[in-house]
């Protein structure tokens, strides 16, 4: 799949709040790329590629 979720950061390395942070940032890097489908609170999936532009690694 080409999304990740927190539960899947969590899984992998990051501590809870930490995926959740995560998380966020990629939202808002999303929002400000114009995918305002992104602005929801209840969305917890965000694209793979802005996980990995924010963190650094490959998924």
């Amino acid at each position: 799949m080409n999304v990740i979720s927190k539960e899947e950061l969590i899984a992998l390395v990051y501590t809870k709040c930490t995926a959740q942070g995560i998380i966020r940032e990629a939202k808002a890097l999303m929002v400000q790329r114009s995918y305002n489908f992104y602005n929801n609170k209840r969305l917890g999936r965000v694209p793979k590629e802005a996980v990995e532009e924010i963190t650094g690694l490959k998924f």
